[in-house]
């Protein structure tokens, strides 16, 4: 059996963005390698039919978002062949292999939808006014809607919108008007607040006001009811800015409005258009549900194990990237509410690895809610085999959750931290995405209040169960899973070593600093200009309770994170330093959130099993 190393997490590859033929039977999508050498992501477009999975394009170019065209034989999509970083819209012909730019526009393609007429193509292009200084406001880029005659080139930018970010475009099936969803900016702290629907006619140029939508709107779908047009889509539920998303309906002819998954103990993902009603993804726990949006309910057609995305639909048959406790991402397709059958191998070289054998674990919190994670054990070892050295590793969000899916990444550690004896715990704690829009609003404001005590309740019971070693303990996380990891160590000293990767250190200087600073405001509660203080956020930062850390702590970053800045990761090592705490600070250049070149993966994996190996291992054990 080979060995697991941190070379066959990093140079994988993973399928994107399924787009199925118009009449079900073949899927084009991306493939992309996991971690980047150069300065560009090289990806190539591929399709899968009855003769198998063959490449359409040669790995030059970062290549985006196929889709078909109505016409069978032709299908399009973006890439930055012609000029790196900056994406066109190509055409190509599947059974010749020829392919067409369509576009030269200075500004690239931001994104595009094919219309019901062939030869008509909407286009989303990047809008940036060069002026020096940025006036914030009135300079700043956004993305305007064109349209696209395929048989001359030539490209028309209707007058509509007054300037306002075009966010999302959906045609109506058949022909007719779009579904247009804009933004006040595309600034992601102040745009998802401010969604507007519009219909378009791109004949006439007549546009319709529907008006606000819920924060975040997003994905808008067709249908046909018997009172005529509506128009569903995604968006957080109100009033909070933190809490579950939910399915909105929006009836076109009367104006009424519907929560279509309002008490469902579930969450949805995705909602995809469909020759009727629409089809959309739930995450239920640790699996996948699919479901109809009907005229009176959300009706559940199949159930599916682990975690499924990137869905597309056509021809009664649905795609979608889908992945299991240890099979990785692969391309799926079936028959919408039957069995899903595989159609790509994209990494056939983890199929004969010895995994960790990873388990559902169900208990009580302090409130006695029943919640829910996964425990991944050693390779080749049982429960009773314990206990083990364990490491606690949260989840990002909040509103993420762990999926019964294969945890092998540079940042899902679960079976690369097993390959080295430990057990792992990946809880699911309130806050989370899976279990509905209450179970997800109970941070809000609170975040590490019952949140932190229900990943507890899971340390508890897995020491209880014989399986972790109260005195050999560590916890983990990146992004929000970072910030459980430092709120961890300044309320307990029960862990002796903690890895905070992209963590939030201080919640009003995430809202102040951060790229969706409203959002991180809901979760701590307050901001910096509320009052003179103290405030809220104070309490539920990590920074506030540095004084009482003794736990080596590793701090990682990316050195240009726009979501979480590095200024999180600066304030908590000023502060160890300060106090005299073992701990070192990694920054890694040119990362923002996500870690993508090759090198800086291999150092996260490398890095984050020796901490934990030295501080977690007696010297007899260390690796």
């Amino acid at each position: 059996m080979p060995e697991l190393t941190a070379e066959l997490i990093t140079d994988g590859r993973v399928p994107q963005s399924p787009a199925l033929s118009p009449d079900g039977g073949r899927v084009c999508y991306v493939l992309a390698p996991l971690s980047r050498s150069g300065p560009r992501l090289d990806t190539e477009v591929w399709l899968a039919g009855d003769a198998g999975p063959r490449r359409l394009t040669d790995g030059t170019a970062t290549e985006s978002r196929p889709r078909w065209s109505a016409e069978p034989d032709t299908l399009f999509f973006l890439s930055d062949r012609a000029t790196r970083g900056v994406p066109q819209l190509q055409r190509a012909s599947v059974s010749d292999g020829v392919v067409t730019t369509l576009t030269a526009r200075p500004e690239g393609i931001v994104d595009y939808y094919p219309l019901a007429d062939p030869h008509s193509v909407v286009l989303l292009s990047e809008h940036s006014p060069a002026r020096d200084p940025i006036v914030a406001g009135e300079d700043e880029p956004h993305a305007r809607l064109q349209l696209l005659d395929v048989r001359t080139g030539q490209i028309t930018t209707p007058e509509v919108f007054e300037g306002r970010h075009v966010a999302e475009v959906r045609p109506r099936p058949g022909g007719g008007p779009l579904a247009v969803l804009t933004q006040a900016s595309a600034d992601q702290d102040y745009g998802p607040r401010t969604v507007h629907l519009h219909l378009f006619d791109p004949e006439t140029g007549a546009v319709r006001d529907i008006g606000p939508l819920e924060a975040e709107a997003r994905e808008p779908v067709w249908w046909r009811g018997r009172d005529g047009w509506h128009i569903s889509y995604l968006a957080l539920t109100p009033p909070l800015l933190h809490g579950g998303t939910a399915v909105f309906d929006l009836a076109l002819r009367t104006g009424i409005r519907t929560n279509r998954t309002a008490g469902l103990p579930l969450c949805p993902t995705e909602l995809r258009q469909t020759g009727g009603a629409p089809l959309v993804l739930l995450a239920e726990g640790l699996h996948t549900a699919v479901a109809r949006v009907e005229p009176t309910r959300l009706a559940t057609v199949a159930e599916h194990p682990g975690d499924l995305w990137d869905a597309d639909t056509a021809g009664g048959n649905l795609a979608v990237v889908a992945s299991t406790r240890y099979a990785p991402a692969d391309v799926h397709i079936g028959p919408i509410g039957g069995r899903l059958r595989r159609v790509t191998d994209t990494r056939p070289e983890v199929g004969t690895l010895t995994w960790g054998k990873q388990e559902p674990l169900t208990y009580q919190a302090a409130d006695g809610l029943v919640l829910g994670g996964l425990v991944v054990l050693p390779p080749g070892k049982t429960a009773s085999g314990g206990p083990y050295p364990m490491i606690t590793i949260g989840h990002g969000g909040p509103y993420g959750r762990y999926a019964d899916s294969c945890q092998l990444s540079w940042f899902a550690w679960a079976q690369w931290l097993a390959a080295a004896g430990y057990a792992v715990f990946l809880p699911n704690p309130r806050g989370g995405q899976g279990r509905g829009h209450e179970f997800a609003a109970r941070v809000a404001g609170r975040v590490g209040r019952e949140e932190w005590a229900d990943v507890l309740a899971g340390v508890d019971r897995l020491v209880a169960d014989g399986i972790a070693d109260p005195d050999r303990l560590g916890i983990a996380g990146w992004s929000h899973g970072g910030f459980l990891a430092a709120w961890a160590v300044g309320q307990t000293h029960r862990f002796r070593a903690a890895v905070v990767g992209a963590g939030i250190t201080d919640w009003g200087m995430l809202a102040a600093t951060g790229e969706n600073g409203a959002f991180e405001a809901a979760l701590g509660g307050s901001t910096g200009w509320s009052g003179a203080g103290p405030h809220p956020h104070d309490a539920l930062s990590p920074i506030s309770f540095a004084d009482r850390i003794r736990t080596p702590v590793l701090l990682l970053h990316g050195a240009e994170d726009t979501n979480v800045p590095p200024g999180q990761a600066e304030y908590l090592h000023r502060a160890l330093r300060h106090f005299g705490v073992p701990h070192e600070y990694v920054r890694y250049p040119r990362e923002g959130h996500s870690i993508r070149e090759r090198g800086h993966q291999l150092d996260v994996l490398h890095r984050t099993r020796a901490w934990f190996d030295r501080w977690l291992k007696s010297r007899g054990e260390a690796t």
